[in-house]
């Protein structure tokens, strides 16, 4: 590609406002030459604040009025149709931030488009340029994996009355609970550290109609290797019980802990104490180059691949509809919901 990379953003909130417009401005040869945001005041505001040229507020029509290389997808998952399948289909690269989909039948339709077309691709699953969880994954690349567990903690969720007018971040149906945004995470960075997929699921949910989203909720997992991992989500807490890992991973013989973005352990002794760093300046450096080069090596992951990290969380969802019958995931990710 002999000429600038020329970025267009599918919607103006806040990772596009204080993430990923402000780390394409550092980037050599990037161009951003259009938003879109169906909210008429942040598409305008934004392109004001960062003098981008071009401002929409229908996505199909910033794809039928301007040329460009490559979409940001900022947009809630519940916001996303056919934007990005359009985009694919019409050799537009694409940076989907996560997670891509509501519907797992809308991602693999996307990814359909994105594997005919040959286009660049990647998820914003940032954290696997970290270095901290590339020390973990290699120092478990020889371990037989056990068991896998992450937890998360926050305070109470707000009572119904007090949310009316709130924005989707509140709205359980919408994907607003932590478990479907840091559920993708929790899967995908369990998935790049372990090497192992995921070929079942089976969640629960624990709701009380006083409060807009759950108070807890558990997910469990079964990898193809018959290792299991569980995935917790408790709102109840503003602050996580002493010295509980985010992220603890168990192998024969041992266990291996990732304690926030600061230190690994293993078995209570530190191997590995972590500097600053910025995964998703990372990220947006290696999918501008990967476009500028056509090189999708240069990523870590593709939306095909994002897809085994979205479909657990999903697949957890129909569970607990189901009072926490177990899902396979190959006929869940056949299936056309």
């Amino acid at each position: 590609m002999g000429h600038k990379v020329r970025v267009a953003f599918y919607g103006a909130g806040n990772f596009a406002n204080t993430t990923h417009i402000p780390n394409l401005l550092l980037i050599k040869d990037t161009q951003i030459v259009a938003i879109c945001d169906i909210n008429q005041e942040a598409a305008t505001s934004t392109a004001d604040k960062f003098q981008i040229p071009q401002v929409f507020f229908d996505g199909q029509e910033m794809l039928d009025q301007v040329e460009f290389d490559a979409l940001y997808s900022i947009v809630p998952a519940y916001a996303r149709t056919d934007v990005e399948m359009t985009a694919a289909k019409r050799g537009i690269h694409l940076f989907s931030e996560k997670p891509q989909a509501l519907k797992i039948q809308l991602a693999r339709n996307i990814d359909e488009a994105i594997q005919e077309s040959g286009v660049i691709s990647t998820v914003g699953f940032r954290e696997r340029y970290r270095p901290i969880f590339q020390k973990a994954k290699s120092f478990l690349s020889d371990k037989q994996i056990v068991h896998t567990q992450f937890s998360s903690y926050g305070g109470l969720p707000r009572l119904r009355q007090q949310d009316e007018g709130d924005s989707w971040h509140s709205s359980y149906e919408k994907g607003g609970f932590s478990a479907f945004d840091w559920g993708c995470h929790a899967v995908d960075y369990m998935r790049f550290m372990t090497g192992l997929d995921i070929v079942a699921t089976q969640a629960f949910y624990h709701t009380d109609d006083r409060y807009q989203t759950p108070l807890s909720c558990s997910f469990h997992y079964l990898f193809a290797s018959g290792a299991t991992m569980t995935s917790t989500f408790i709102s109840a807490t503003p602050t996580s019980p002493p010295d509980v890992p985010r992220f603890r991973l168990f192998y024969e013989g041992g266990y291996l802990s990732v304690h926030g973005y600061e230190r690994i352990e293993v078995n209570q002794e530190i191997i590995y104490t972590a500097t600053d760093y910025d995964p998703w300046l990372a990220q947006d450096r290696a999918f501008i180059a990967a476009v500028k080069t056509n090189d999708q090596q240069l990523l870590m992951s593709d939306y095909s691949d994002g897809i085994y990290s979205l479909a657990p969380v999903l697949a957890g969802w129909e569970s607990a509809r189901q009072d926490g019958e177990t899902i396979d995931l190959a006929e869940f990710l056949a299936g056309n919901e």
